[in-house]
């Protein structure tokens, strides 16, 4: 598991030795089984290969020793602060989408602005848990209305890929195998080279999410975030990515929908919440 982690970095058992102040001899023998190193050691080599934290748990387990991280339940009393916080962006984020996603790409809570962007999507991709690479990508989910499809699931594609390569889950390789073989909506062209490629304006400052919505063409950027130096997995594992308007017409009308919304209303497929989803 280590070796393979190594390989994943493209570090060599000199640099991850000086890296972790171990000798690479040691660390040779760790690698093949001749030597069984201290929890500390183990801990020192996975923060330099920037395991994450579940993963930190399985290289602890394989070399005898106990998991040193928990996983807490969202609704637990002790992670009241980071839910309030979560609540907090998500609210003041509107009248701009926000959502939450974990690790698997599913989505866990969603403010009220992003409901917007759902209408028409196919009953079966809003039911728990929902998966956002499959409720973008999929030609029953938002697909049809997304206007720069193409340039849209080449980012989306290389970002779960990514992901998959980063943290090795197997759940996002999967899906990326899945996601990547839909076929494309009726009426959009494939790009010219294939499926996967695409041509770049080189005067966008970040690629656009361009949807049909609210009886408008709608122009996205996002942004992610996440919590910084967590010590559970249940935060570790969790992006909040906020949309924000790439021009003056996508604002006017997302700020027009909210002033006339019945927010006393429930939001429609009850995603507002979802932390109690499977």
């Amino acid at each position: 598991m280590l070796r393979e982690w190594r390989k994943r970095r493209n570090l060599s058992q000199l640099a991850l030795a000086l890296q972790a102040d171990t000798s690479s001899r040691h660390l040779s023998f760790v690698e093949t089984g001749r030597a069984v190193p201290s929890r500390e050691l183990v801990l020192r080599l996975a923060d330099q290969l920037d395991v994450p934290m579940r993963q930190r748990n399985s290289l602890l387990m394989a070399a005898g020793y106990a998991p040193a991280y928990e996983e807490t339940p969202i609704s637990e009393a002790q992670m009241d602060r980071a839910n309030e916080a979560i609540d907090r962006l998500l609210a003041g984020h509107d009248p701009y989408p926000a959502l939450v996603l974990d690790s698997d790409s599913n989505l866990r809570r969603a403010n009220r602005s992003a409901m917007a962007l759902l209408d028409g999507v196919c009953e079966e991709l809003l039911r728990p848990p929902v998966n956002i690479m499959r409720l973008a990508l999929h030609p029953e989910g938002l697909a049809p209305r997304i206007l720069n499809f193409a340039e849209w699931r080449v980012h989306l594609l290389g970002r779960l890929r990514r992901d998959a390569a980063f943290t090795n889950n197997e759940c996002l390789t999967s899906l990326y195998d899945e996601v990547s073989g839909y076929r494309y909506p009726q009426g959009t062209a494939v790009p010219e080279g294939g499926a996967d490629s695409e041509h770049q304006d080189g005067q966008q400052i970040a690629i656009p999410l361009r949807i049909r919505a609210l009886g408008n063409e709608l122009s996205f950027f996002s942004a992610l975030t996440v919590f910084a130096a967590p010590a559970d997995i249940t935060l570790a594992e969790l992006t909040i990515e906020t949309f924000y308007p790439a021009d003056a017409q996508t604002a006017t009308v997302l700020h027009s929908h909210y002033q006339t919304v019945n927010w006393d209303e429930p939001a429609p497929g009850e995603l507002v919440a979802l932390w109690a989803a499977p």
